[in-house]
């Protein structure tokens, strides 16, 4: 009976440095960016919107074409862009350092924000994002037409908001993951050097590790 004390512990100490919670895995979270990011990209590739346009304002010009689908990349082209700025962010986060992982998350959160603003412009006012299609279709500017909005822009607003929440874990999840440059490296190795005996060959090396032998 008293031997079991010590194997309770030791089994505890073991359940703590099995690794990091399941949230905070990296191959998890960069999976999680990526996968909403290119949800967003997908949703550009879809019809945002269905122009109806009026014969009579028209004309000859978009008399063979009535009805217009407009994409979401021509929509609101911004949110191709920026899913995609997005995509790569989640992708350097993986080998980035800590501070550079602050850097990707602002960009990534700002490339978030923009594509739920752009998309939410498309739903306040779908007629002014359909002018593009509109003219190029008819070659006639500021034309009323009848638009009808899909669920994609709705889908990209919610895969933005999504996709700048899952950024937002990676700052306290990165404390989970091994470090990868010589910045974020425990600096025990260089104390421990420092003790004994410093020659220029040494100085050098240091120096190149990114130690300050002085």
């Amino acid at each position: 009976m008293p031997a079991q004390g010590p194997d309770t512990g030791h089994a505890g100490g073991a359940g703590k440095a099995s690794g990091a919670p399941a949230w905070a895995r990296k191959s998890t979270l960069v999976l999680l960016v990526a996968v909403l990011a290119l949800a967003v990209f997908g949703t550009t590739t879809q019809t945002w919107m269905t122009v109806t346009l009026d014969p009579n304002q028209v004309g000859q010009a978009g008399a063979a074409q009535t009805a217009l689908e407009v994409q979401g990349s021509k929509a609101a082209t911004a949110v191709t862009a920026l899913a995609l700025v997005a995509l790569a962010g989640g992708l350097a986060a993986a080998i980035a350092g800590r501070i550079a992982r602050w850097i990707i998350t602002a960009i990534i959160v700002l490339a978030s924000a923009g594509i739920v603003a752009a998309a939410a412009t498309v739903l306040a006012n779908p007629l002014a994002a359909a002018q593009g299609a509109i003219a190029a279709a008819t070659g006639i500017t500021g034309s009323q037409a009848h638009v009808s909005v899909t669920a994609f822009p709705v889908l990209a607003v919610v895969a933005g908001c999504l996709l700048a929440m899952a950024a937002l874990l990676i700052i306290p999840a990165g404390r989970h993951w091994k470090t990868r440059t010589k910045y974020d490296a425990p600096a025990a190795g260089g104390s421990a050097a420092a003790a004994g005996p410093v020659d220029e060959i040494d100085s050098w090396d240091r120096l190149s590790r990114g130690d300050d032998p002085t």
